[in-house]
């Protein structure tokens, strides 16, 4: 490698609306593939229990690194912290959030969702919103970083809301679904 020339950075996640296009339709496949495999999956008692505790861990992670972020944003709101420490943390919850989003899939396939069940589509739709609303959230937090200053565009923060907005009402959406469905 010559002196003028600098090191390329590989393309990453948040980067383009073309990776973060590539990464839904590859989150739509696999929640369709994991509905299917929930279809022809069965599972004894035992392993029943332990992906529902597995499933209510990921509950924790996930939701709970949500409500971690927005409560940062309610800090920035209000001026008592930055909108730059805001950004950074929401941007170092990424990990759990996904982490505990794909410990729900993946564990929910285990426990018999009844794909026949009109509420359980809801909560299947509504996890796919999730999804996809934060792999936008992810970009706007990378582009919403870079442009950085004292104050933002109109449009990022319309943008963050509606976000924030979309973003509790799937999870509270799915997690009150899952609870009546527990209670049949």
């Amino acid at each position: 490698m010559s002196p003028q020339t600098a090191p390329t950075r590989r393309l990453g996640l948040y980067d383009t609306w073309w990776t973060v296009g590539a990464a839904a339709l590859a989150a739509c496949l696999g929640l369709s593939a994991c509905a299917w495999i929930s279809l022809h999956l069965r599972v004894d008692a035992a392993l029943h229990t332990m992906a529902l505790f597995a499933h209510l861990a990921s509950l924790v992670l996930g939701f709970g690194a949500v409500l971690v972020a927005d409560y940062y944003a309610l800090l920035c709101l209000t001026g008592r912290c930055t909108l730059s420490d805001a950004l950074n943390s929401a941007g170092r919850l990424h990990v759990p959030i996904w982490t505990g989003l794909v410990g729900l899939v993946a564990s929910g396939v285990m426990l018999h969702p009844d794909l026949g069940s009109a509420l359980t589509r809801i909560k299947l739709g509504l996890v796919l919103v999730l999804t996809l609303n934060g792999l936008q959230a992810g970009l706007l937090n990378r582009r919403m970083t870079q442009q950085c200053s004292a104050t933002l565009a109109p449009r990022f923060l319309a943008r963050a809301a509606a976000t924030a907005l979309v973003s509790q009402v799937c999870w509270w959406g799915a997690v009150v679904i899952g609870f009546r469905n527990s209670q049949r």
